[in-house]
């Protein structure tokens, strides 16, 4: 140990010396290319402007008008960002005209002064200014000289990160050769073998062959550890494909990446919902493709989840501070939950939320409805829910989770009352294009509220597209398509596409029989003979599913082909949904009406080609219909995702089954093997079910086989994982920015 001391130290004495000799004179030669960079940069921008400023000087007008013009020119020649003043100097060394930013120290020079070569640097309390005078001319004769002032604070800050880059290279050399000098000098081939293999085995004290401990790996192991970390990090974070995405994935993230940060989840629809029923309290989770998706992330993560408590015997289960700890079989997370008065949920959700945003969104041919008093209600809300999460944050800088269309004013109240917080915001409706979205009375406000979103998370790059066209054209903010940005108040906001998606595997899964005893069941239940091909789709009654077009694709498949007459069944799966607002009354009755029609025209007996069932059914219950079913039809008219088409192809693991997928759905850009449909097109819509129920069963299989790899791979907790590595990012880079700035203030004020 003392012979590998003797040259390690020498060797770092050594290259420190080189380091500290060789910074400077790099300093020094960046610091002539970023000048050399300038002067040929405000001659480029002197001839760009030669023409139209000499028109300006030389105009006949009055001066004061000139003035302005010129004020003007320059102001939109300061749209540069390095720009930093401008000013002119006539042919007498007078200065005429100048901006406002310019510096006392840039003077005009003298009339018989020589040409400069190369601008001057001046020091100010601004910092570092390049100053270049250069000839306006006209017809060869000079008329004065144009004042170019660039800002040379970026020269500083690359000076800054080579200097970084260089003392960290110089002691990667010192650490390599230091480690590569004490393994050599201290170890044997066989010891180094043998240290090597405990150290990957994780034993924490290595040994030599003849069994002596070895305590001088320990710092290496040590140091190999911490290297090992670090490479892992970087590598998850460069290629999350190589992560299998899980629960114990998430947490990891939470727990090394995230530092255990606290993460605050706020949605309108709570995932467990109380009910009193006969003095009984039972609990209900509801039919949401948001709660599916969340639920399993909020167990992993073990936070805080807010929402609006609208269960009847939702205050009888909480504590005094509004708390429930769920699920009820193994707690993991709890609900913080929101009290809202009945004209407030009429307002908020019912009016603005579901008779507004919702139709507004979905292009779906139903006219949406804005009333004054339901968005004074949806602002008096969202301000209550901003309220509620300062309430529950811990720290100054928690992780919150904002969900959909009901808190789109959220992100910014948050913003404004926790500026530390990293706030996510998901949107998982679709978001319309900029001539829909300016129906909107109030657009400017609900654009400002998103923008107060850290990240803003769209289902598909489509959505994402829209939303930054329609930021461009109401909003003056800054949208920078390149780098996925929106900077608007000051902060800027990164705007991602993440398709969502459900666990895997799904929990509903876990006690569900054999496919085909799910056959027998499920058509015994329904009244069917076992040979009775059964097709399936599951929504929430809604105009937006497109399940009047998916009762007419069934009547035209039996107006063709007779042959599936009493051979056929299509059971609707149909959760009652916002039966309180009209559309959703009369769209239950049209759906009624045109089942009945059907059913009284092709069947006879026992046998109904539409099953119609309104009304709620448990996640079991639903995946034994997916696997009892021969194809599952999703005709969705405008979906962001839809999340029934993915839970059917997870429940299909014995790889048969055919997926009828619209076009107008997120997941139509994932399980491509699907048999893609327009639902509009009523005999597309025929053609492609007869297909299906005509397919054999290999075809079957390798359409399934790959929708269920893509479904595994891409799960919810990647869904969540790549949001939570995208703020632990954001995090990490604002933390280094913090301390840069206070480097600089420090620095500044010695």
């Amino acid at each position: 140990m003392r012979i590998s001391l003797r040259f390690v130290i020498p060797l770092a004495v050594t290259l420190g010396a080189i380091a500290y000799m060789v910074v400077p004179l790099v300093d020094n030669l960046t610091l002539k290319w970023f000048v050399r960079d300038l002067d040929i940069r405000t001659k480029l921008i002197t001839t760009a402007v030669q023409d139209p400023f000499v028109e300006l000087l030389t105009e006949r007008t009055r001066d004061k008008v000139r003035l302005q013009r010129v004020q003007a020119f320059f102001n939109r020649i300061l749209q540069d960002e390095r720009l930093f003043a401008l000013g002119f100097c006539d042919a007498a060394g007078t200065l005429v005209y100048k901006t406002p930013t310019l510096p006392a120290e840039s003077t005009c020079r003298p009339p018989d002064a020589p040409p400069e070569e190369t601008g001057r640097v001046l020091e100010n309390q601004r910092g570092s200014l390049h100053v270049s005078s250069n000839p306006i001319v006209l017809e060869g004769k000079q008329l004065g000289e144009l004042l170019i002032v660039h800002d040379m604070s970026f020269i500083e800050r690359r000076s800054a990160d080579t200097k970084k880059y260089i003392f960290y290279l110089f002691a990667a050399i010192a650490a390599v050769v230091a480690l590569l000098t004490v393994v050599i000098a201290e170890l044997s081939w066989r010891g180094l073998i043998a240290g090597v293999k405990a150290l990957i085995s994780g034993e924490r004290d290595a040994r030599a062959p003849d069994g002596k401990r070895m305590p001088e790996l320990l710092p290496i192991a040590r140091d190999l550890q911490a290297l090992v970390h670090d490479l892992e990090s970087e590598r998850r974070a460069r290629d999350e494909s190589q992560i299998t995405w899980g629960p114990d994935s998430l947490r990891t993230i939470l727990r090394e990446d995230l530092k255990g940060d606290q993460v605050l989840i706020v949605s309108n629809r709570e995932p467990y919902i109380h009910v009193r029923r006969d003095n009984v309290i039972e609990i209900s989770r509801p039919a949401s493709g948001l709660v599916t998706a969340l639920e399993p992330v909020m167990r992993a993560c073990s936070g805080t989840w807010i929402a609006h408590g609208s269960g009847s015997a939702d205050r009888d289960t909480v504590d005094g501070n509004d708390h429930v700890m769920v699920p009820p079989e193994r707690p993991a997370y709890r609900i913080r939950r929101v009290w809202l008065t009945q004209d407030e949920e009429q307002g908020y959700y019912y009016g603005f939320a579901n008779e507004g945003l919702w139709p507004l969104c979905h292009i779906a041919h139903t006219r949406p409805t804005f009333r004054t008093q339901d968005w004074e209600h949806y602002r008096t809300v969202n301000r209550r829910f901003a309220d509620v999460v300062v309430d529950e944050a811990r720290t100054g800088n928690p992780i919150v989770l904002v969900q959909d269309y009901h808190f789109a004013l959220l992100p910014r109240l948050v913003r404004e009352k926790i500026p530390g917080a990293t706030i996510i915001a998901f949107w998982h409706i679709p978001w319309p294009n900029p001539e829909a979205f300016g129906i909107l009375p109030w657009r400017e406000a609900v654009l400002e509220g998103l923008l107060g979103s850290s990240i803003l998370g769209f289902h598909t790059q489509f959505h994402c597209n829209n939303f930054f066209d329609t930021v461009d054209r109401f909003l003056e903010a800054r949208v920078d398509r390149e780098t996925s940005t929106i900077s608007h108040g000051g902060e800027a906001t990164e705007v991602r596409r993440y398709p969502i998606s459900i666990e895997w595997p799904p929990a509903a899964l876990a006690d569900q029989p054999p496919v085909v005893e799910c056959r027998q069941q499920v058509r015994k239940r329904l009244g069917a003979s076992p040979e009775t091909h059964l097709g399936l789709g599951v929504d929430r009654l809604d105009y937006t599913k497109g399940i009047l077009e998916r009762f007419l694709t069934v009547e035209r498949l039996l107006e063709l082909e007779p042959r599936w007459v009493g051979k056929f069944s299509f059971v609707q799966i149909a959760a009652p949904s916002r039966s309180s607002i009209d559309e959703y009354q009369g769209f239950e009755a049209k759906v009624r009406e045109l089942a009945k029609r059907i059913n009284q025209r092709f069947g006879s007996g026992s046998y109904q080609p539409i099953i119609l069932k309104i009304e709620h059914h448990d996640a079991r219950d639903v995946y034994t219909h997916y696997r009892a079913a021969d194809l599952c039809y999703v005709s969705s008219l405008h979906d962001g995702m839809n999340l029934v088409a993915k839970e059917f192809v997870a429940a299909r693991d014995d790889e048969r089954g055919v997926l009828l997928l619209s076009q107008f759905t997120g997941a139509a850009r994932e399980l491509t093997e699907a048999l893609i449909v327009n639902p509009y097109d009523i005999e597309q819509c025929a053609a492609a079910l007869r297909l299906a129920l005509t397919m054999p069963p290999e075809e079957q299989r390798a359409r399934m086989r790959s929708m269920r790899n893509l479904v595994q791979e891409f799960n919810v907790y990647r869904w969540a994982g790549r949001m939570l590595n995208d703020a632990a990012r954001m995090r990490h880079r604002h933390r280094l920015l913090a301390r840069a700035r206070a480097a600089r203030l420090h620095a500044v004020n010695r």
